[in-house]
């Protein structure tokens, strides 16, 4: 058995096109449970540091484990460009929209429920950057979707080997999805 997904979507925007809900449940468990499948000994060395390998496969195995048996929590909330300035600007002081803002949650919450935290997608500006960029509108919207949900996992591109293993892991999850490579 593995986790599930409660994805909560809310549109305050819906031009141009936007993804249905379903389509934002196939891409959010894509990344979520296509991420949290690394090697296990690997992501359990990576936590626990110079520990060793027996410790290591331990962790890994016991964070399978509670992995499997948690509900996640995600929220996805698609808005238009003025809210997403507003948003960019406020959290990361950059005054302009953007494609998507990852909010962390508050994690385990006492339901049981692992709130993960909240994806806010701009729909103008994913639809604008697929147009220029010559790609689907779908593979686009997948790829912020996919990109979004890996900074929930503590996934980031600030530095230029974690940018390089951020991608490979986009690109490994979205051509499960049957998108191509979206840095090509």
């Amino acid at each position: 058995m593995r986790g599930r997904l409660e994805l909560n979507v809310t549109y305050a925007a819906r031009r141009p096109w936007v993804p249905r809900r379903a389509q934002f449940v196939t891409w959010a468990n894509a990344a979520l449970f296509g991420a949290t499948q690394l090697g296990a000994a690997q992501l359990g060395a990576a936590q626990l540091g110079a520990a060793q390998l027996g410790a290591a496969q331990l962790g890994a195995a016991q964070a399978t484990a509670a992995r499997d048996a948690t509900c996640f929590v995600i929220s996805v909330r698609v808005v238009g460009a003025g809210r997403s300035r507003s948003l960019n600007a406020r959290y990361r002081h950059k005054d302009r929209p953007t494609n998507v803002l990852s909010f962390s949650g508050a994690g385990m919450i006492p339901d049981g429920r692992n709130f993960l935290g909240e994806l806010v997608i701009c729909a103008p500006v994913v639809a604008h950057e697929a147009r220029t960029q010559a790609k689907a509108a779908a593979a686009h919207w997948a790829h912020m979707t996919v990109h979004g949900v890996l900074h929930l996992l503590g996934f980031d591109h600030e530095r230029t080997a974690e940018a390089r293993k951020m991608a490979a892991r986009e690109i490994q999850i979205l051509d499960r999805l049957g998108f191509s490579n979206p840095y090509a």
